[in-house]
C-alpha cells in the first residue's frame, strides 16, 4: 500500500511558496490594470524567516512593457500585500518585491537558435569523430 503524502512530507517553504502564489494570482485577477492583464507569475520564493519574498513573473506584451508592468507592479504592491496578510495564516506578512523572471525568455531565444541550426540525419554526429586524433600519449595521465 501506498504511503498517504501529508503537509508534513511537504517542506513549510515550499507549502508558503505555493500558498503566496495563488493568492496573488488571484489577486492578480480582481486588479483593473490593463499593464498586468497578461502577466503570469512563475513562481514565489518566500525567506524562511518570513521576511521577505520574490514573486517572478513573465508577460507576453513583449520587451518594451517591461518598465510598465514592473510600474504596475510598484503601484500595486502594498494592495498585493494586503492580500497576502489577509489571506495568508501566517505570523508574519514577508515584504514582496516582484522581478522578471527571464528564463522563459532564454528558453524562447534557446530554441529560436536551435530552429537556425541545419537539420542532420538521423544517427549523424554534427562533427565526425576521428577516434585516431584523440588517442592519448603514452604517459598520459589518462591513459
Amino acid at each position: 500500500m501506498p504511503k498517504r503524502t501529508t503537509a508534513r512530507d511537504y517542506p513549510r517553504t515550499a507549502r508558503l511558496n505555493t500558498l503566496v502564489r495563488d493568492i496573488l494570482a488571484s489577486e492578480l485577477e480582481r486588479i483593473d490594470d490593463e499593464r498586468l492583464e497578461f502577466v503570469t507569475l512563475t513562481s514565489v520564493v518566500v525567506d524562511g524567516d518570513l521576511k521577505k519574498a520574490v514573486a517572478y513573473y513573465d508577460h507576453s506584451r513583449g520587451d518594451d512593457a517591461d518598465d510598465e508592468v514592473a510600474e504596475a507592479f510598484e503601484e500595486h504592491r502594498g494592495r498585493l500585500q494586503r492580500a497576502i496578510g489577509r489571506e495568508a495564516r501566517i505570523k508574519r506578512t514577508p515584504e514582496t518585491r516582484f522581478e522578471l523572471d527571464g528564463v522563459l525568455r532564454s528558453a524562447q531565444h534557446i530554441e529560436s537558435v536551435l530552429r537556425t541550426l541545419p537539420d542532420l540525419e538521423p544517427g549523424a554526429t554534427p562533427v565526425e569523430y576521428d577516434p585516431e586524433r584523440y588517442k592519448p600519449e603514452p604517459g598520459d595521465a589518462d591513459a
